[in-house]
């Protein structure tokens, strides 16, 4: 059973699970985290990095990329792209399966939410303010450090000290993309996170909701890959 693509598979169905949960707990009513905020959305998504890189290594990917644009940069950086379509393609079922499950364990308080922005705010992102080529050089800029500093933690230069250390710096670097970066579209970084997520939410049942919001959904798909291929490009050029 073990396996890459069922690797990233797993590993991204944790991080869609635990991510899009917190942003359902912070944002549903009558959840006991209602309103807690930025910190805990942000603190959340940097752990369940961290679950999902873990996970997707015990299940056999020792990449755990969980992420189309790390998929691309890794890809650009070695030359080797055998594994983007496979990796994207277990990347994107993953979200909608992690997703799924998010409406599970919510499920009283969907119809408790009246407001259908902020159950889309749960599987979905969305920008602060609409201005889609500023948007888009956002997601770019986000994904872009996410793959050049990940690539940068694993360096020989660098070096990961202790086995096992990686995930928690990964999950640590999503934080501070978060935290400093992530104010003005919440930070997809990840084009597998929002797109799936947005399927799930456009074909399950959810109580009230509105619609998926597809005319933006391009950004957070085509500013990511262009921002890991745009990091996996410095790598190769550096030598990572």
């Amino acid at each position: 059973m073990h396996s890459a693509w069922f690797g990233e598979f797993m590993g991204t169905l944790v991080l869609i699970l635990l991510g899009e949960g917190v942003n359902a707990g912070v944002l549903l009513k009558r959840s006991k985290a209602e309103g807690s905020g930025w910190m805990v959305i942000t603190t959340g998504w940097g752990l369940a990095v961290m679950c999902g890189v873990f996970t997707a290594m015990a299940c056999g990917s020792p990449q755990a990329h969980l992420n189309p644009a790390v998929t691309l940069g890794v890809a650009i950086s070695s030359g080797n792209y055998s594994y983007f379509l496979p990796f994207f393609a277990a990347q994107l079922l993953g979200a909608i399966t992690g997703a799924a499950l998010v409406w599970i364990h919510y499920l009283p308080h969907w119809r408790e939410t009246a407001d259908p922005g902020a159950k889309l705010a749960v599987f979905s992102t969305g920008p602060a303010i609409r201005r889609y080529p500023a948007n888009f050089v956002s997601e770019v800029i986000g994904t872009f450090v996410l793959v050049l500093v990940a690539s940068a933690i694993f360096t020989k230069t660098v070096g990961v000290p202790v086995a096992g250390l990686g995930p928690f710096l990964v999950g640590g670097l999503v934080w501070a993309i978060g935290l400093c970066l992530g104010g003005t579209t919440g930070y997809a970084i990840n084009p597998a996170r929002d797109l799936g997520p947005r399927i799930a939410h456009a074909i399950l049942p959810i109580a009230g909701k509105g619609a998926s919001d597809w005319s933006y959904a391009p950004i957070p798909v085509l500013g990511p890959l262009l921002g890991g291929a745009l990091a996996g490009l410095l790598v190769k050029v550096l030598a990572f």
